[in-house]
């Protein structure tokens, strides 16, 4: 495997930055999650890496080598992409074996069965390997574009959504299964998704993009507690972070203008009044949705709360986090 590093890369489309600048490095053997709206530059930074783009400035290193140049069969990636992209006239089968059947890699027989097999056994698909790929779900096809990727043995993976098109409960398998696959072979990810919990639960390192640019790198963990920003702290969590005035409750430092709380940063017992509007069960907690001082927020409580709706109870801040006008931390 291989560390990725981005030196300074800038890309530009007409009048708009989709890469402004951006430093960062995808440690060898990271899992590296890139996380931002659409149009923060995600995709355009995978682009880069893969050699489908070219930077406008800036420069992409793997494996210590600079890319300038090369094209993307000479950069050993494998790219999945959100639109699942299969040779429909193949079986699954086949679409799996062709990466591995290139005349560069030179892959036994014997090998290339063994991975298909492996692999396919891994993304549940084993049952359908003889079937032509325009027969499948497009659930079963991304699956494939998936496999496609995993049984070569590439420098890196890049990966564009690729759990987007699946249902809830194959999406959860598979995040358990990439990870285990990544913690296996030590490889090198580095993965586009707009899913918080892919994010928290898969990733040894988070970017966060916002309109080409990087605002913050860290653990999910680090990211998650010690957010440099508004938009770095409304990018994980779920339910996201309560963001008020920051004299809703008294306490606020000089120059705050917002106070950030996330659920489990407001505590009941005592402070101000806050009326339950609705209350969800959720097995091994409880969310509450508040209005306090006619302003919305949610915390979390004891799974087997009494509370009902129209019930009173008093709410104050726990370690919040403050940000100023321009939406930066304050301490």
């Amino acid at each position: 495997m291989a560390e990725v590093r981005l030196q300074g890369v800038t890309r530009v489309f007409g009048a708009t930055k989709a890469l402004d600048e951006v430093t960062m490095v995808v440690p060898d053997g990271g899992f590296v999650v890139l996380l931002g709206p659409t149009g923060a530059g995600k995709t355009t930074m995978l682009r880069m890496v893969s050699g489908l783009d070219k930077p406008d400035g800036g420069e992409v290193f793997i494996g210590g080598t600079a890319m300038a140049g090369r094209t993307p069969a000479q950069r050993n990636v494998a790219m999945v992409f959100q639109q699942y992209s299969l040779y429909p006239h193949l079986t699954v089968r086949e679409n799996m074996e062709f990466p591995l059947r290139s005349p560069l890699l030179r892959t036994p027989a014997t090998e290339i069965a063994r991975k298909v097999a492996e692999v396919a056994a891994i993304l549940q698909i084993s049952h359908k390997l003889d079937n032509k790929a325009t027969a499948l779900s497009g659930g079963e096809m991304q699956r494939v574009s998936i496999g496609r990727a995993l049984v070569r043995n590439p420098a890196v993976y890049l990966m564009d959504e690729p759990l987007s098109s699946l249902d809830a409960k194959l999406r959860a398998d598979l995040r358990v299964e990439l990870k285990n696959i990544h913690s296996g072979l030590g490889a090198t990810f580095l993965y586009v998704t707009h899913d918080q919990i892919e994010a928290m639960t898969m990733a040894t390192h988070v970017g966060v993009l916002d309109h080409g640019r990087l605002v913050q790198f860290g653990s999910p963990r680090e990211i998650y507690e010690q957010p440099v920003s508004v938009y770095a702290a409304s990018r994980l969590g779920q339910p996201r972070i309560n963001l008020l005035p920051a004299d809703h409750f008294p306490g606020a430092p000089p120059r705050a203008v917002t106070i950030g709380l996330r659920p489990e940063q407001i505590r009941q017992g005592e402070g101000q009044e806050a009326m339950v509007k609705r209350v969800e069960h959720l097995g091994d907690q409880t969310r509450l949705h508040l209005t306090c001082n006619s302003l919305d927020l949610i915390t979390v409580t004891d799974a087997h709360t009494v509370l009902r709706p129209g019930d009173i109870i008093k709410i104050q801040p726990d370690r919040p986090f403050y940000f100023d006008a321009a939406g930066a931390r304050i301490g």
